[in-house]
């Protein structure tokens, strides 16, 4: 199916009530979800969920959508979408034109998300429930906006995550049907599977927008705050070398050397090597290694 013309008008745009609605009952379930218990399959749902979904932010939503780092089908595409949309931070097309944005105002007034100006909170979350940006400005996004499913998903996003929720109740029920001695069951894998994997995930890449836009080092001039710090990286699949991401921001490889370990990055890599990604944008070595002193503030 070929794409259609590109529109030009925004999406509708959630209330601010519902999202303020979503995020206190997200958070308020913490607490119950603990006390499903835990069992090895709970821990295993959690851990899996939270790689699964954060490299659709991270390697979709970002790479892809946001900075066409690498290039795909667009079956995969929208696979990518929809495992970014899970994660519960809205659709994609949405996602990727803030980040264009930010790109643009990086640090300044006019930043979606700068710490310097507005806090740590607001940069963390506070942003996503400034009315301001409630909508899905698709001029921003012309490039992706003119894909029906695209626009389909990003209207509708909530249904990722909710097929999330059921995918993992039916195999809970499965396993505690089948493998009784498990000690898990639909109930609880949803609590860590998507309650506290979601928390989880959200909180560890807002970082990346509050914390890696005051804290970590900066080998690069890049105009704005954005630093590199390590142990998010980690926890991120490699998105908080973010200073090297503001100097070069169309790579795909933000961990420049080989001891920056870039997780979605090594994904990616083997996707390529089967077919399913192609044309990685890798950064340019002399670039790289045109650093200035580096400064740390961690």
């Amino acid at each position: 199916m070929a794409p259609t013309s590109t529109p030009t008008t925004t999406t509708t745009a959630p209330s601010k009530r519902g999202l303020v609605l979503r995020l206190l009952i997200l958070h308020g379930f913490a607490i119950p979800a603990l006390m499903t218990g835990v069992s090895t399959a709970a821990v295993i749902a959690f851990a899996v969920s939270y790689v699964l979904r954060v490299f659709g932010v991270t390697a979709g939503y970002h790479r892809l959508f946001s900075h066409h780092a690498y290039a795909t089908s667009r079956p995969f595409a929208f696979a990518m979408a929809w495992l970014g949309a899970a994660s519960g931070q809205r659709g994609p097309l949405w996602w990727a034109a803030v980040h264009r944005r930010h790109h643009r105002t990086s640090d300044t007034v006019d930043d979606v998300h700068s710490p310097k100006h507005k806090g740590l909170l607001f940069a963390h979350l506070g942003w996503i429930l400034d009315k301001q940006h409630l909508q899905t400005r698709l001029e921003e996004v012309q490039d992706w906006a003119k894909y029906p499913e695209l626009r389909w998903l990003d209207r509708f996003h909530l249904l990722a995550p909710a097929s999330f929720v059921v995918v993992l109740f039916v195999v809970g029920a499965v396993l505690d049907a089948a493998l009784p001695e498990l000690g898990t069951g639909g109930l609880q894998l949803v609590a860590w599977g998507f309650v506290l994997s979601t928390l989880a995930e959200i909180h560890v890449t807002s970082c990346v927008n509050s914390l890696a836009h005051r804290f970590g080092a900066r080998p690069y001039d890049t105009g704005d705050d954005s630093g590199n710090i390590w142990w998010l990286s980690v926890l991120t699949l490699g998105e908080a070398w973010h200073n090297n991401h503001h100097y070069l921001p169309g790579s795909v490889r933000q961990g420049f050397h080989w001891w920056q370990f870039d997780l979605s990055y090594v994904i990616l890599r083997a996707l390529a090597a089967v077919g399913v990604v192609w044309n990685l944008r890798e950064p340019d070595p002399v670039k790289v290694a045109a650093t200035r002193t580096a400064t740390a503030t961690t």
